[in-house]
């Protein structure tokens, strides 16, 4: 018996750890400074906790600080319930909730808003401080984890003077997930939202997303796939909807449902849901009332529309204008807003895909109700490894405009290959539309800042799952992080979040930061080369998306194909956008379509974006096109040597399950890389019928074995 309870013990010992180590906690680790020395310093300035009023908010910012702070330190620390202020206390709250706060009168809470929080080192009754000041309980909960990540990082917290408030007001997860809980274009599981025990049965998993998400200041998400089911939003769903809101709701988080333009037919039961029918504007209000009486903070709702099959107000005749407005009247009266998507495009329309949104939407800027965000993707065409800014950003001064990014890796290997995103989203965002002169960034746009709107968000397409992980690859955390750490701060750089993420999650030793730091940097451009280099677009497999397809033409839709965009003959390869060809760059400001439409100035990135170029066409480095285009395959496939003897070295500084975890994703990335390279290599010299360039390994097989693979198990279709 006791070897049996011995056993036991060992085992489930066994699998805490397993639990603990699987990458379950995120950047959240809190686990104990192994220096300590430097424990003891932390110790002096952080060795209580005082929250006077305790709301579901207040409570959810102790438990975390009381969390975070005692598994950090190696120390208990618990709520005070004494009435004196010891040293070394952190005393969080509101002017409301505290009466030290509100005494202390501090002047810079008047410009901090709903969400801004100030983090201050302060000498109170002859004793050194730590307070987290803000206008509301949330602000109170964002600077208690903005407080955790400084101790995560190691950073010093004796002499704090941090104020700090999000630039963007609404930062949205959207996540594309199915009532049957399967997720589309994901690649970690099922959906977290198990409809069938809902209401009943609160996961804790539903916690642990919520603390995850306002810990880098996520404060709204979309349920529900933008390919829009209407059943969400009948009384057999509303109260599981309500559910979720009660867990995320102390968060800081509001939940957004989408909603299928056609609802009122299919659920409603009338004959029609034309926009400017008064039955449906009805229909549409009513259905509001009863969301809002379920959820009383309900976010609002995100519309794909007219898009992709998707029903919307064009079967009516009308414009996605007086559709959002249909919808945005309906939520006005409760404060929620509609975000309304611009990814929209037809096979029947004779024109370049790049253009369609910008032909659609621009006509109508100044038409959407004031409450009312088109939601743009990044890039004018699919979330591709790399596109230009949509030319949608500045070309509609009169409607706020919401940026969409993809986290999940789609087009971007799925969840087997380490793509850090968050250069490609500081790539978009730094991007100059010069539609106001130098300086008129799409950030700016997004913000709001540019044309002085004060409705502003950004869209993240969340890449999370039931897996154990959250995110498949666990790199893939890294993703939701950075989007969340831009959402908040667009002016953070690359490299910082990077050495956050890194603290937070694995070590804070320097040499290990560094060395990962430049892996992640680079683990893009090196993607990009091995999959997409040069300016070629959409080139991946057949509806899956998984893996390489240059070949794929004769599909019912041709702007599904993949000759479509590189149009790759003898003669040439490339897409011409200038004016000789379709002439999308005549959408961007004069500066723009210069910079691109100038062989002199375009950068080789964008090349075959905007131009269309014969085989022999002579890079500004010497080379030939053809031999530009190999030789970036190569780099691609052999950049994947180095990053796998990089993640070796970092062996020392993480535990053996996650190492061993990403040691295997590696190798498959390595082989999945020169299958890219080996295929497009492979089809384009089919077309150019040049020899490969010294240097650049040929590919293992013919064109036809890999033009004969097929997938039948791919994720998130």
């Amino acid at each position: 018996m006791k070897k049996l309870i011995f056993a036991l013990i060992i085992f489930f010992m066994s699998v805490g750890h397993s639990f603990a180590e699987s990458g379950y906690r995120l950047w959240m680790r809190y686990d104990q400074i192994n220096d300590e020395a430097l424990r003891t310093q932390y110790l002096k300035s952080l060795s209580g906790i005082r929250i006077d009023t305790i709301s579901p908010t207040l409570k959810a910012a102790s438990d975390e600080l009381g969390k975070g702070l005692s598994g950090l330190l190696g120390r208990t620390l618990g709520l005070s319930s004494t009435a004196s202020i010891e040293a070394g206390s952190v005393v969080a709250g509101t002017p409301a909730s505290s009466s030290l706060i509100r005494g202390l009168k501090l002047q810079s809470l008047a410009g901090l808003g709903d969400e801004g929080y100030m983090l201050s080192s302060m000498v109170h009754n002859g004793k050194q401080i730590t307070v987290i000041a803000a206008n509301t309980d949330v602000g109170v909960l964002y600077g208690s984890f903005h407080l955790l990540r400084l101790v995560q990082t190691q950073q010093p917290v004796v002499k704090l003077s941090i104020v700090e408030k999000p630039l963007l007001k609404h930062r949205v997860l959207n996540h594309w997930d199915n009532l049957d809980r399967t997720v589309e274009r994901g690649y970690a599981g099922f959906s977290l939202w198990n409809w069938h025990l809902l209401p009943g049965y609160l996961q804790q998993r539903y916690i642990d997303y919520a603390r995850a998400n306002a810990s880098i200041g996520i404060n709204g998400t979309v349920l529900t796939n933008v390919n829009a089911n209407s059943l969400i939003l009948t009384e057999e769903f509303l109260p599981k909807v309500a559910a979720i809101a009660n867990v995320l709701r102390p968060y800081g988080i509001k939940v957004y449902l989408t909603a299928r333009f056609s609802s009122p037919i299919e659920i409603g039961k009338l004959k029609t849901a034309d926009p400017l029918d008064e039955s449906v504007k009805k229909w549409w209000k009513d259905k509001a009332d009863e969301i809002y009486r379920h959820i009383p903070d309900f976010g609002g709702f995100l519309v794909k529309a007219n898009s992709e099959g998707q029903p919307g107000p064009q079967n009516y005749g009308r414009s996605h204008a007086e559709g959002a407005n249909l919808l945005a009247d309906a939520l006005a009266p409760h404060n929620g807003i509609v975000m309304w998507r611009a990814f929209v495009y037809s096979h029947e329309v004779d024109e370049d895909r790049f253009k369609q949104a910008y032909n659609e939407f621009k006509p109508l800027d100044g038409q959407f109700r004031k409450n009312v965000l088109v939601q743009v993707k990044n890039g004018p065409i699919d979330f591709q490894p790399r596109e230009p800014f949509s030319p949608l950003f500045g070309a509609m001064p009169k409607t706020p405009l919401m940026m969409e990014f993809q986290i999940t890796q789609e087009y971007l290997g799925q969840a087997t290959h380490l793509v850090y995103q968050a250069p490609l989203y500081k790539e978009v965002l730094d991007a100059d539309t010069y539609v106001k002169g130098k300086g008129s960034t799409v950030a700016r746009v997004v913000d709001g800042s540019l044309d002085k709107h004060a409705l502003s968000g950004i869209a993240g397409v969340a890449n999370i799952g039931d897996d154990l992980n959250w995110t498949g690859h666990l790199f893939g955390q890294s993703n939701w992080y950075a989007f969340g750490r831009l959402a908040w701060n667009h002016q953070l750089s690359s490299e910082n979040i990077a050495d956050e993420w890194t603290g937070m999650t694995f070590s804070n030793v320097p040499e290990f930061k560094v060395s990962l730091r430049g892996m992640m940097m680079k683990s893009r451009e090196n993607l990009v080369n091995y999959m997409t280099p040069l300016g070629l677009h959409h080139i991946m497999g057949w509806d899956h998306h998984y893996g390489p397809g240059p070949w794929i033409k004769d599909k019912p839709r041709m702007d599904w194909t993949s000759f479509y965009y590189h149009k790759a003959d003898s003669v040439a390869i490339g897409f011409d956008r200038t004016a000789s060809g379709s002439n999308a760059l005549s959408q961007y400001s004069p500066q723009v379509r210069k910079f691109y439409g100038d062989l002199k100035t375009c950068p080789p990135e964008y090349l075959l974006w905007f131009h269309r170029l014969p085989w022999s066409h002579r890079m500004k480095t010497g080379e030939s096109l053809w031999e530009a285009l190999s030789q970036r395959y190569q780099q691609g496939a052999e950049s994947m040597d180095p990053l796998i003897a990089g993640w070796n070295k970092l062996a020392p500084y993480v535990d053996q399950e996650r190492f061993d975890q990403v040691r295997m994703l590696l190798a498959i990335q390595k082989k999945e890389a020169w299958w890219w390279h080996d295929a497009c290599l492979a089809y384009f010299q089919s077309r150019s019928g040049l020899p490969f360039p010294q240097g650049v390994t040929p590919p293992k097989e013919t064109l036809e074995f890999y033009e004969s693979q097929h997938f039948h198990f791919v994720p998130g279709i």
